[in-house]
């Protein structure tokens, strides 16, 4: 399943807007940035997923820290992907130990 039928299920949405086309752009792009990739592995599309659905479901709360009304509170993070740093370093682990090689001289 692509990434943006992933966020329409979570969200229960039937229809791609340009609003959640554009949230899934950006996220996909800062995810590519942090990994220093210019394609989101596969095995790590789930944070994109995930950053996504809070990044949407955040409009037209977006300068908010956090807020409270009667007893409901609402805190969001300055950092969307802070959450998923420990998977971001390591994958980026893994790729290190994949990249090194050895070479012979015979």
């Amino acid at each position: 399943m692509s990434v943006i039928d992933n966020v329409k299920s979570l969200l229960g949405l039937s229809e791609e807007s340009e609003q959640l086309k554009t949230i899934i752009s950006l996220t996909e792009s800062r995810l590519k940035a942090l990994l220093a990739v210019d394609v989101v592995p596969a095995e790590l599309e789930y944070i994109e997923t995930e950053v996504a659905v809070r990044r949407f479901n955040r409009i037209g709360s977006e300068g908010a820290s956090s807020h409270s009304v009667e007893g409901e509170s609402w805190t969001f993070s300055d950092n969307d992907f802070a959450s998923f740093d420990d998977d971001i370093q390591a994958w980026r682990s893994k790729q290190k130990e994949q990249s090194k090689g050895k070479v012979r001289f015979i």
